[in-house]
């Protein structure tokens, strides 16, 4: 670590705490040329894939879209933030544990699907509707009877 003082290379580690729960360091350093003293933080960097868009486009992942197109699916629905942001934890672990630096988007819609139906089914639906672009109603009573052929589970976050 340079010193911000003197921009030696050489510093010492004072002192080291956890912070913000435990997801920063915290380490109060000195200077072995100028004797100054500085605090830096330290925190892990979690890279997410790049997302593959059906029509070829890559973008950064977006955590913000996600939550807003689970909002959306949840909307009026029983299920507490405290959920939406368990799953949301759930699926950036999943990206993450695909060891992969770009993922395509319908894996990642199939993922999706796949907390929603355990989350909440009327969600899933809504949520399936869109992503496979039902296109009549046929394609929901064929979603709504895969679902309820399905061994039941308690909802998560109800």
């Amino acid at each position: 670590m340079h010193c911000p003082f003197c921009a030696a290379e050489d510093t010492k580690v004072i002192d080291s705490r956890l912070v913000a729960e435990g997801g920063q360091v915290r380490r109060r350093r000195e200077c072995l040329s100028c004797h100054e003293r500085f605090t830096t933080y330290e925190a892990a960097e979690l890279v997410m894939p790049r997302i593959i868009k059906q029509n070829g486009n890559r973008e950064p992942f977006d955590e913000d879209k996600l939550r807003a197109g689970l909002q959306r699916a949840l909307e009026k629905r029983p299920v507490s933030v405290e959920a939406v942001e368990a799953v949301l934890t759930n699926l950036k672990a999943a990206l993450r544990a695909t060891g992969e630096r770009e993922v395509d988007s319908r894996d990642l819609g199939e993922l999706v699907m796949d907390e929603l139906k355990q989350l909440d089914q009327v969600a899933y639906v809504r949520f399936a509707s869109v992503y496979r672009s039902f296109q009549d109603i046929a394609e929901f009573r064929d979603a709504i009877e895969r679902l309820e052929a399905e061994p039941r589970q308690p909802a998560k976050g109800a």
